[in-house]
């Protein structure tokens, strides 16, 4: 006598996961700063709140589509086998309502709390990831993290309208750093797990081209990062606390990178090395802008 299985029922952790919490941390922070930043000091309450909710949520949004999508691929890597949409938790209809459901509530709130050019850049971001990154560059190109990575730079652009409500250079630099940080980022995740890529047939670029070149690029955008991260203080939009933070920060980025450029081998602890540390420093060069602003403005 047998007896059939009862499908697992699929939690608000389930859900949760589905907007990728971790992923969002780093971008969400990223926001929130610039808000500080652009208010020079603490910004209204309720507008922080609503920013935090509406960015994840769009940011959320774009992780539910992103699973949707690469169902197909995520089946078939150990990294993202035991995701709800894979694991069959989630059905792909229940997800897509609840990506819909977080991208209209974030755009409402963020229309109705900030402003409309706040909505708009959220969404526009939204749209960068799931369809130039996920849909278009991903399964072409190696070149999918450089320009689809622009979809992580939105965030700081959508802290820095939801305070002043306009875009000036110092905003605009924010979005450049971010966007010559993300291939370091990245393509250090890619060396870890370009196997699996492999596997599924995806363009990134240690798969295309090999560890060495990867290597060298990684080096490249990290002298660029660091280079732009120091323009806004010629611009004099902040002093001396985030010069000596983004030069103690930047060297030891650089170091990263040329530790992996003159490992005989690229293993995983160097690679690993490199991928943790790049989160931390985006972290702490936006924590320096902000509470320069915010103390020695």
């Amino acid at each position: 006598m047998t007896t059939l299985a009862t499908p697992e029922r699929a939690t608000w952790r389930d859900y949760l996961s589905l907007t990728k919490p971790k992923v969002i941390s780093l971008l969400l922070f990223t926001t929130l700063t610039a808000m500080v930043m652009a208010a020079r000091g603490w910004p209204d309450p309720i507008l922080l709140l609503a920013v935090a909710v509406g960015g994840y949520a769009s940011a959320g949004a774009a992780g539910v589509f992103n699973m949707i999508i690469d169902r197909d691929i995520d089946l078939k890597m150990a990294r993202t086998a035991t995701r709800p949409t894979t694991s069959g938790k989630i059905s792909l209809q229940s997800a897509l309502v609840f990506g819909l459901a977080l991208a209209v509530g974030s755009f409402t709130l963020l229309w109705t709390v900030a402003n409309p050019l706040t909505a708009w850049l959220s969404l526009a971001g939204l749209l960068t990831y799931v369809v130039v990154y996920t849909l278009w560059l991903k399964r072409m190109t190696w070149h999918n993290i450089v320009i689809g990575g622009a979809a992580g730079c939105f965030p700081p652009l959508v802290g820095w309208a939801a305070v002043t409500g306009d875009l000036n250079l110092f905003a605009w630099y924010l979005f450049a750093i971010v966007f010559f940080w993300t291939p370091v980022h990245f393509w250090a995740l890619a060396l870890m797990i370009k196997d699996e890529y492999a596997q599924v047939g995806i363009p990134m670029l240690p798969v295309v081209h090999g560890e060495k070149l990867t290597v060298i690029q990684i080096g490249l955008y990290a002298i660029l990062t660091v280079v732009l991260s120091l323009q806004p203080v010629l611009l004099r939009e902040v002093s001396w606390l985030y010069l000596l933070v983004a030069l103690v920060s930047g060297v030891l980025l650089l170091q990263g990178a040329w530790k992996l450029y003159k490992a005989p081998k690229v293993t995983r602890p160097v690679a690993v090395g490199l991928y943790k540390y790049s989160m931390l420093y985006l972290a702490i060069v936006f924590l320096a802008a902000a509470l320069d602003r915010a103390v020695l403005s």
